[in-house]
């Protein structure tokens, strides 16, 4: 089963290439941006004919959330376009879509983990593309997965988890926000999720949402990240009113992930217990 796999050089891309070895009945092939232009509808359809997938995962995005605010062409042609060129060219070859959406969706202003028959409500660019990419694969057929994740971190790529490392490196203190609520996770556990979809041959298609096990705050998920990490630094928490954005964040994002669980059989870690298993 040949999976072609679009933004190959993002976090979640090479996630996949990590797991791709534990599924030999997989034929995965990556593509990045060099390669495969998801915003290039005759690209797309170049490297369809030649690979002729029956699998392919979008984990190609525009997700600099504050850069979106100004870069809105951008992320439109990326998260919209992008979206709609694969859906088409998925319908076309017969090909089952994987396609990676978020939390930003939401408002954030509940209180308890939204489902994913909650009314989308998005508050900046990012999430506003993303959920315009939803809609425009959703207008065009309906084989496939639409993935909402949160707080996405690992060993590869730029994340809030690598960010923090960092500036333990450079500074003697550090700030986060501690009123923003939600749950980090792991892209080796998402590409996992991911694999366990296509290897299951189940045809329930539709939108699920995925993220690590339990919730916790961006200042709670530091702290931890230090614990495992045997780093000493003088952390403080702070409200977001302290540390303003150019996009507004969800306040509350936590994912239900009951649907995913129950169709596809999936165990899925806390994320404190899945943070143990990086190494830097």
């Amino acid at each position: 089963m040949v999976v072609l796999v679009t933004g190959a050089n993002g976090q979640l891309g090479q996630s996949l290439q990590f797991i791709a070895p534990n599924y030999p009945e997989l034929h995965f092939v990556f593509c990045a941006s060099a390669d495969l232009d998801i915003t290039n509808a005759a690209d797309c359809e170049a490297m369809f004919s030649k690979i002729n997938p029956g699998f392919c995962i979008n984990a190609a995005a525009y997700t600099a959330v504050d850069k979106a605010e100004s870069e809105t062409e951008k992320a439109h042609l990326i998260n919209v376009i992008g979206a709609q060129n694969l859906a088409e060219v998925c319908k076309k070859h017969n090909t089952v879509l994987l396609h990676i959406s978020t939390d930003f969706v939401f408002d954030g202003e509940k209180n308890i983990a939204y489902k994913e028959n909650d009314a989308p409500n998005p508050t900046g660019i990012y999430g506003q593309t993303k959920l315009a990419g939803e809609k425009a694969i959703q207008e065009v057929f309906e084989n496939y997965y639409i993935i909402r994740t949160s707080w996405v971190y690992s060993q590869f790529g730029n994340n809030f988890m690598k960010t923090m490392l960092r500036l333990a490196s450079e500074r003697d203190s550090i700030s986060v926000v501690n009123d923003q609520i939600g749950t980090p996770t792991n892209a080796v556990d998402l590409a996992d999720a991911l694999a366990k979809i296509i290897t299951s041959n189940k045809k329930a298609f539709g939108v699920y949402n995925f993220s690590n096990e339990g919730q916790c705050s961006w200042y709670d998920f530091a702290k931890k990240i230090f614990e495992v990490n045997n780093i000493n630094i003088d952390l403080k928490s702070i409200p977001t009113s302290s540390f303003p954005t150019p996009a507004k964040r969800p306040e509350f994002s936590v994912l239900d992930k009951t649907k995913i669980k129950t169709t596809f059989g999936l165990e899925i870690k806390d994320w404190q217990d899945s943070l143990k298993t990086i190494k830097i």
